[in-house]
């Protein structure tokens, strides 16, 4: 697909504003009706060379622990990350390591994660349940793009502990690979 010179000019200028690829996506469809996946967008980007503006620190960051003269660099995150995100389990504290194995360890390491031998539901390469520590259950699902989130949890508003969490994507992780996905 070619871009007309105002199209590229308008993705030119919405980098140099700082949106990111999602942002740039939604304006393409807004305003020139373009539909283009994400990666295309990525690949648009990259053709034009146009760099992506990092996001810039939060005034709440602690700038305090910065050396003299140089200001943190920004967080980048991983899978891991963003799936947490995806799955509400960003917004607590960050936990150490061992502070996470030593609550899973006191919650008996109870994440039981099954994975449906059919998947039904449109669009999903993966489906299956799981019943944390605390007896909550729950339905998930993997998407077509690899990213995991809970179709229905038997308590309303409920959020897993950190080590659940960490405990559901590790047993997620193990029970995908064991079917080969």
């Amino acid at each position: 697909m070619t871009l007309t010179p105002e199209q590229k000019q308008a993705v030119s200028e919405w980098v140099a504003a700082g949106d990111n690829l999602s942002a740039i996506q939604k304006k393409l469809i807004e305003k020139f009706k373009l539909s283009l996946t994400y990666m295309d967008v990525r690949f648009l980007v990259d053709d034009l060379n146009l760099s992506l503006k990092d996001a810039a620190p939060k005034a709440s960051d602690d700038l305090s622990q910065a050396p003299a003269g140089k200001a943190p660099a920004p967080e980048k995150k991983g899978f891991l990350d963003k799936a947490k995100e995806k799955l509400g389990l960003g917004g607590e504290p960050e936990a150490t390591p061992e502070a996470l194995e030593d609550e899973l360890a006191a919650a008996g390491g109870a994440v039981s994660v099954t994975v449906d031998r059919a998947t039904l539901i449109p669009g999903a390469i993966a489906s299956g349940s799981v019943t944390f520590s605390d007896g909550v259950t729950g339905q998930w699902v993997v998407d077509n793009q690899g990213r995991p989130g809970f179709t229905a949890i038997s308590q309303p508003g409920y959020r897993p502990t950190p080590a659940d969490g960490q405990a559901f994507m590790q047993e997620l992780n193990l029970a995908l690979q064991k079917r080969g996905l």
